[in-house]
């Protein structure tokens, strides 16, 4: 059966009033998971194994993006090459059939060669689901050593004259040289492994060094963040605030800002400075109040159409385990109810579960849409973060097994 976008919009719609009446008991029941989210994260979580199960067998590469509805491949990986393994083992967590282990390894594996790649920030979204969980999972050290080798090649990129790790390009490539951006702030969790690993700090430094800079540059002071901010690469200079994925360089690209949310919170996890949680905070209050009723986010806060525009599932399901991070670092119920309302919306209004020929979980995702491309398809990401913000609902000691969700 295939399903037209008219059709999929018009289910959204009505399952979004169902959604918004169903999760009025989660303000009445503070620090509690209302029975009504659990049942809908519970039904979510179940027919994405069930897609997942039926679509893996015959994955032939790492899934970038969809095109009617069918992923599309990259061999190498490119930037989203560990969301896969990682989505693989979130549905061996929550079904424990042994082929979504079997085949997290052998995709995992497939990613050997970028160990040494120190041509992207990405590292930290490569080899964290994928390299650092196998070796969580299953205890074998060859994953723990190059996940420990793609932290090596990653601090390859960081400039001490701007306390930054370079966003894009090559290394002898002047262009972009300067070049920060949000996103490098979830790749920073790799380099806290490596020091936990090795017992040498110039990891986390590095780590901390770059959060500090982002800290300063990135949140306005209303809490929004921009996409880009620019350096002089030679002298570490500040030049300003930009955007690629973003409307502008004064706007707030959804996706961006909840990167920002989950990686300042982790950052404050691995170091216990309470000045990335009052960042991770700022930025998650902006967030939460440019929410519109739907509870999925659109593709840039500030774009002109909003509340109306494009959506980006991908965004909420981000945010949604940032915010359950947050919570859990502050005890704040209300950040843990924001992230219930943005997985059942998810769950109820962005799944694919009635199109037969869809082979991604969660639809009505964007990935870049100044460049056109990529307009409400399905993403690796949203996936694998859609089942992790779940199984940190329903089973979040399965989750700290996969990926550490422990304090300093």
């Amino acid at each position: 059966m295939t399903v037209s976008r008219r059709t999929v919009l018009t289910t959204a719609a009505g399952a979004t009033a169902a959604y918004v009446s169903s999760v009025q008991a989660a303000e009445a029941s503070p620090g509690r998971t209302p029975t009504q989210a659990v049942r809908a994260l519970r039904a979510a979580a179940d027919d994405a194994v069930e897609k997942i199960g039926a679509v893996a067998p015959g994955v032939t590469g790492f899934p970038v993006g969809t095109k009617f509805e069918k992923w599309v491949y990259s061999q190498s990986g490119d930037w989203v090459g560990g969301f896969w393994p990682g989505t693989l083992w979130m549905a061996w967590l929550y079904s424990g059939r042994d082929e979504f282990r079997t085949l997290a390894l052998d995709s995992a594996k497939r990613l050997a060669p970028r160990q040494y790649d120190t041509s992207t920030h990405d590292l930290g979204f490569l080899f964290y689901p994928s390299w650092v969980t196998a070796w969580r999972l299953t205890g074998d050290d060859t994953w723990r050593a190059g996940a420990v080798r793609a932290a090596e090649s990653l601090i390859q990129r960081y400039n001490p004259r701007g306390r930054f790790i370079r966003a894009w390009g090559a290394l002898n490539d002047p262009n972009n040289a300067g070049r920060v951006i949000m996103d490098t702030m979830m790749n920073l969790d790799l380099l806290a492994f490596a020091s936990r690993q090795t017992g040498d700090e110039k990891y986390l430094d590095i780590a901390v060094q770059h959060a500090k800079t982002a800290q300063r540059v990135f949140p306005r002071p209303d809490g929004s963040t921009p996409h880009v901010f620019d350096f002089d690469p030679t002298t570490g200079a500040p030049i300003g605030q930009g955007t690629v994925q973003g409307y502008s360089a004064t706007s707030c690209w959804s996706r961006g800002q909840a990167w920002g949310v989950y990686g300042f919170t982790t950052i404050y996890r691995r170091t216990g400075d309470r000045q990335f949680l009052a960042t991770a905070r700022k930025l998650a209050d902006f967030a939460v109040g440019a929410l519109s009723a739907d509870y999925v986010p659109v593709w840039d806060y500030r774009a002109p159409q909003q509340p109306y525009d494009i959506k980006d599932a991908s965004a909420g399901a981000i945010m949604a385990c940032g915010l359950l991070d947050l919570s859990a670092a502050t005890a704040r119920h209300d950040y843990r109810e924001v992230a219930l309302r943005l997985l059942t919306a998810l769950s109820q209004t962005c799944l694919t579960r009635k199109s037969s020929r869809a082979e991604a979980v969660v639809a009505r995702c964007t990935r870049n849409r100044p460049a056109e491309d990529g307009i409400e398809i399905s993403l690796p990401y949203a996936d694998y973060y859609l089942l992790e913000g779940i199984l940190r609902v329903l089973q979040p000691r399965d989750v700290d097994r996969a990926i550490d969700l422990s304090a300093v």
